[in-house]
């Protein structure tokens, strides 16, 4: 990629700034439809709020009951078109909300039927109406006090960093360059003001470089504001960011393929429990935050809430040394323009503005939308730069590893057909095979992949995005973060040092932020 770049003649059709699931999403649609285009992103790519979402492709239960039903729409077809584009990546769950009372079980049943109406041939199923027994049958960890009855319909699951390693290699596919660890540390502009390119700083060499481009946008999710005043310090600030917490706990807390939602809780958000790699997500808050960070910290009063609002539902409770790792993510909602709005409250809806300049910022939005998102991004482009409009390729585009029929019991299925590619590698070099986690199902080759065909530089790279160890359980991620090192280390001509590190960094942060006390 780097030298790709280093080409001095090189003028990019788009800049992308950012390689969350906002930029990746730009990147696939614009190298789809033959432009050329170039991300940058400053740490690795979901590092932040993308890798640490709840893992749910969804319409939007609660924003059909704030009455935004275009929104809900939107995400139901997109939900649908994933589904379709990338079945090793996502699937169709079965959630249930148990219910108290007859009102409650109307309630649900009609708002969900014509939830499932939205998404018109991409549906994902038919909501269900379950009787007392049938629900404690699919959910015998509830406890029987909190239903009466429950209502069960289909939303979607997926893998938040997976899916985004995919999809880039897809916008490769069609002539991307995407660079990880490349920080853009400035903007450039032409002699009338207008924007012409960006100046980027490798976090590996600290050696600076120029990229020149004819649309720069703007996508770094809750760090937008920062790019914003790149072009004009007094530029007013677009994003609100709210932080979200999830737990992950054991799956025999919660031994069920069904995940459940509870409608009600105390801060008014919605809470899920849901089965994800063969444990159970718990979340998520909702809490408005001043600062952004890549690492921001889960607080006490939020690990607090998940586990009390957990334990009046399911009748073996998880206490805080059960929680096999903590994750926290920021969310970079639209700034409302009436002071005082809570952020649930806040539109989920992407909007995109331009600046006198000719930065195209976009912000908002959800994994669920980032194709649309990248869709609305290039035709508001084409149309700001008077340029043919070129139909959106991407609907129907099959994502890198697609694979339609999939073994979820395989440990190994997010690869796609790309675990082809990993077997193979273990026939040529049968060292690979080794296990190095039983209690994750990791293996040598899969590190060594990861560097030659993933863009990982760092064990962090790879234990917390290109398997989801961190995530899975942070003290195992720590236990094999030292043999980890050491086959990077080889892969990437690493020294002792380095490994040493490489370890200590990685078992200092994952123990800071990762690891519930």
């Amino acid at each position: 990629m780097l030298k790709t770049l280093e080409k001095e003649d090189n003028l990019y059709d788009f800049i992308i700034i950012g390689g969350g699931a906002t930029g990746i999403g730009i990147a696939l649609e614009a190298s789809s439809r033959g432009y050329s285009c170039a991300l940058f992103e400053k740490s690795d790519f979901t590092k932040s709020t993308s890798s640490k979402s709840t893992k749910i492709l969804h319409g939007g239960v609660r924003y059909l009951a704030q009455g935004n039903v275009a929104l809900v729409r939107e995400a139901s077809i997109e939900r649908g078109l994933l589904r379709e584009n990338a079945p090793h990546l996502v699937k169709n769950l079965w959630f249930i909300i148990p219910t108290a009372g007859i009102k409650e079980e109307i309630m649900y049943t009609v708002g969900l039927t014509f939830y499932d109406m939205l998404a018109g041939r991409l549906g994902l199923g038919k909501t269900t109406h379950l009787s007392k027994k049938n629900t404690l049958k699919r959910i015998f960890t509830l406890n029987p006090n909190k239903c009466t009855s429950g209502v069960a319909y289909h939303d979607g699951q997926f893998d938040d960093s997976r899916l985004a390693i995919n999809s880039l290699e897809t916008a490769v596919e069609h002539g991307a360059v995407v660079l990880n660890y490349a920080n853009v540390i400035g903007l450039t502009k032409n002699g009338k003001g207008q924007l012409s390119g960006v100046t980027i700083k490798d976090e590996e060499t600290k050696e600076t470089f120029s990229v020149k481009g004819k649309n720069i946008i703007n996508a770094a999710g809750v760090f937008a504001n920062e790019v914003l005043f790149m072009d004009d310090p007094k530029q007013p600030k677009v994003v609100a960011p709210s932080q979200g917490v999830h737990l992950i706990i054991d799956k025999s807390f919660y031994p069920t393929n069904d995940a459940m939602m509870i409608p009600h809780t105390n801060d008014g958000r919605i809470l899920f429990l849901i089965p994800w790699h063969d444990k159970v997500i718990l979340g998520t808050t909702d809490t408005p935050v001043e600062d952004t960070a890549l690492e921001p910290k889960p607080t006490e009063e939020e690990i607090n809430f998940i586990l009390k609002t957990a334990s009046r539902y399911l009748s073996k409770a998880p206490t805080r040394s059960d929680v096999l790792s903590v994750y926290a993510g920021l969310r970079p909602l639209a700034a409302p323009k009436a002071e005082g709005k809570k952020t649930k409250e806040i539109s989920r809806s992407h909007k995109i503005s331009v600046t006198d300049s000719g930065l195209i910022t976009i912000i908002g939005g959800k994994w669920t939308t980032y194709r649309k998102m990248g869709e609305d991004m290039i035709d508001r482009a084409e149309k700001e730069r008077k340029w043919n409009h070129i139909e959106t390729k991407t609907k129907h585009l099959k994502i890198h590893g697609y694979k339609k029929e999939v073994d979820y019991k395989d440990p190994m299925y997010f690869y796609g057909t790309d675990k082809g590619l990993i077997m193979k590698l273990i026939k040529e070099e049968p060292d690979l095979k080794k296990i190095i986690s039983k209690k994750l199902n990791i293996n040598k080759a899969q590190v060594v992949w990861s560097v030659r065909n993933e863009m990982a530089r760092n064990i962090e790279d790879f234990l917390a995005r290109r398997v989801r160890a961190q995530l899975l359980d942070a003290k195992e991620s720590i236990k094999i973060a030292p043999v980890v090192a050491e086959i990077m280390a080889k892969e990437l001509g690493k020294t002792k040092k380095w490994q040493e590190e490489q370890v200590n960094r990685y078992e200092k942060l994952t123990t800071s932020l990762y690891i519930v006390k």
